[in-house]
């Protein structure tokens, strides 16, 4: 079997959340992967799958999933074409072609991306790299589960994590069948770029109609997720980006309390475990852009 591309990921007990909502907080560190965030896990399994004869990939991203195709190929030695909409901060373009890859502005939202990703797949014989919405990548986000098992000695109380096209739920929802532990699981969503697809994918939207695992899903501001990036930088001394800015913000902004007071989350919970996703498109520049644009609104 091939060597995965993604790292294990830190585990880390945070003293301070855990302080704020009365249980065990342990962070997963996936912005600490190569390419920024979780998505390395499910791209990576998916193009050892199907690109390694390929002529090159094809992603539609306008972030995180791109910066995983466009590290991955360039390790696979394949060309790589990311296709982003013209809303894409011009950090992100820019570490997209710092990694090799050629940068295809198209549209203004993913879906206008996301359509002519697909037509160059077709027209150009590109392998095409869903960013969410694949079987191949739930399974390679599954194994954020293992690692976590492995290193926990309790079964979380619950899983919380951002959500946007659905991916990374998926692939949390395998990991915890597969290890024979379903909790409750807390999707968190905002306005952040990248949780921008307009619906999750439909195994996701499954997965929350079965009544197999608990899916409580919570939606949080802008500035509530720009607050919790700040405060999240200022205590763990890690910069992340909106998106994951989205999770955080339950544990800052008394979600998880509240949750409890309404009898939706148990008391005492058990440890909390937290997906930090990532991620690729923040710097302190882009920081202060959202802050003053977030604060003059």
């Amino acid at each position: 079997m091939a060597r995965p591309f993604h790292l294990n990921t830190p585990l880390l007990e945070s003293v301070s959340m855990t302080q704020r909502v009365g249980t065990p907080v342990f962070l997963k560190m996936e912005n600490s992967q190569p390419s920024g965030s979780f998505k390395i896990r499910g791209i990576g399994h998916l193009c050892q799958q199907l690109a390694t004869d390929s002529k090159g990939v094809v992603c539609s991203s306008g972030g995180n999933a791109g910066m995983a195709a466009a590290y991955v190929a360039r390790k696979m030695g394949v060309p790589a074409t990311i296709v982003v909409p013209s809303s894409t901060p011009q950090l992100v373009v820019q570490r997209l072609r710092d990694q090799g890859a050629t940068v295809n502005i198209t549209g203004k939202v993913w879906d206008d991306a996301n359509a002519e990703a697909l037509r160059l797949a077709e027209t150009e014989g590109l392998t095409y790299v869903p960013p969410f919405d694949h079987p191949l990548l739930w399974q390679g986000h599954s194994s954020v589960v293992s690692e976590v098992a492995a290193s926990l000695d309790e079964k979380p109380g619950a899983v919380l994590l951002s959500v946007g096209g659905g991916g990374l739920l998926c692939g949390v929802i395998q990991g915890l069948k597969d290890q024979g532990r379903l909790v409750t699981l807390d999707d968190i969503t905002s306005e952040a770029k990248c949780l921008g697809a307009k619906t999750v994918c439909r195994k996701a939207f499954e997965f929350s109609q079965s009544g197999e695992i608990s899916i409580i899903s919570e939606l949080v501001t802008d500035q509530q997720a720009l607050s919790a990036v700040e405060t999240f930088l200022d205590e763990e001394r890690v910069l992340v980006e909106m998106a994951c800015g989205a999770a955080l913000a339950a544990v800052y902004s008394g979600l998880v309390h509240r949750l409890q007071d309404e009898g939706r989350l148990p008391a005492p919970l058990g440890p909390l475990l937290v997906i930090v996703c990532g991620g690729s498109s923040v710097d302190m520049e882009q920081l202060s852009h959202l802050k003053h644009k977030l604060h003059t609104v």
